[in-house]
């Protein structure tokens, strides 16, 4: 069972059959159908059954000799609203199956962000055509979370927003200077994060953690595609599972100057959403890479 199906509103599903029966249900009656092949012998084939705005079942596998289809695996997923980053994006397969995961190196992050691929049968297609590696893509992010807190947001002032958008602009630049081999670059960088952990040793004495940092981004656990992260809450809309009438919030959050959709159960939040109030929790990433035509 997969751990994120609950996140989409699928709760209840604890069992192999009930697994089994879903799958069955997406194949028979998909809203989308891709095919692609991935050699001369074998078809490549995508089932996604939507069950609510934007989320829905992904079922994919291979057609055998006989044109039956043989279901490999299925995913849960949620399909993000908007662009998140215009920086290039690398691709690598995973060794046990036809999955991908994405890898972004977007500086307003700092390191490379890695996630798991929606669109594989666009992405494969291009691969056997020999189109790629591809300039000029554009990238959609958004996560299944099943754990979240709202917290409370911090008192800010103009100036404040002005400062931070100023250091945040001059971080980005000592990071892709860094990335050139400036020496001077990596210095800076590494004093910036010198005083900044100085500083926040002396605060939390007195102050809780929350309150000083105001959001991030950071991996979390052993797998490379689920992040921990804090980030302000732009726009939110409860959505119902159309299929087990289970209630979840999908919230669009700017995180690190990064803006995406998170999914997530409202048996599973804690808290009341707000526009400006903060999510804290941890996600799986996914992420759509759009290809220019």
């Amino acid at each position: 069972m997969h751990t994120f199906l609950r996140a989409i509103g699928f709760s209840e599903y604890k069992s192999k059959r009930q697994l089994n029966d879903l799958i069955a249900e997406a194949v028979l009656k998909a809203d989308e159908k891709l095919y692609t092949s991935l050699n001369n012998d074998t078809i490549f084939a995508e089932y996604n059954l939507f069950c609510g705005n934007n989320i829905g079942i992904s079922v994919r596998g291979e057609y055998d000799e006989e044109n039956q289809f043989l279901a490999d695996y299925s995913i849960p997923f949620f399909r993000g609203s908007q662009i998140s980053s215009y920086a290039d994006n690398s691709v690598e397969r995973h060794a046990e199956k036809e999955s991908y995961a994405g890898i972004c190196d977007d500086v307003r992050i700092g390191v490379s962000l890695i996630f798991y691929l929606q669109n594989v049968v666009g992405y494969v297609k291009r691969k056997v055509g020999g189109k790629l590696p591809m300039k000029g893509t554009a990238l959609t992010l958004a996560g299944l979370s099943t754990q979240g807190t709202i917290l409370m947001p911090i008192e800010k002032n103009e100036y404040d927003l002005k400062k931070t958008r100023k250091l945040a602009h001059h971080r980005q630049k000592m990071i892709m200077k860094a990335r050139n081999g400036d020496e001077d670059a990596i210095e800076s960088l590494t004093l910036d994060d010198m005083d900044t952990y100085s500083n926040i040793s002396r605060m939390i004495v007195k102050q809780d953690i929350l309150s000083l940092v105001d959001n991030y981004f950071m991996p979390y656990g052993v797998e490379c595609d689920q992040y921990a992260i804090l980030g302000e809450i732009l726009d939110m809309n409860c959505v119902e599972n159309t299929m087990t009438k289970e209630k979840v919030w999908q919230l669009t959050l700017s995180c690190n100057d990064l803006i995406f959709d998170i999914c997530i159960n409202s048996l599973d939040l804690y808290g009341e959403p707000a526009i400006g109030r903060r999510f804290k929790g941890n996600i799986w990433l996914q992420g759509t890479i759009h290809f220019p035509s």
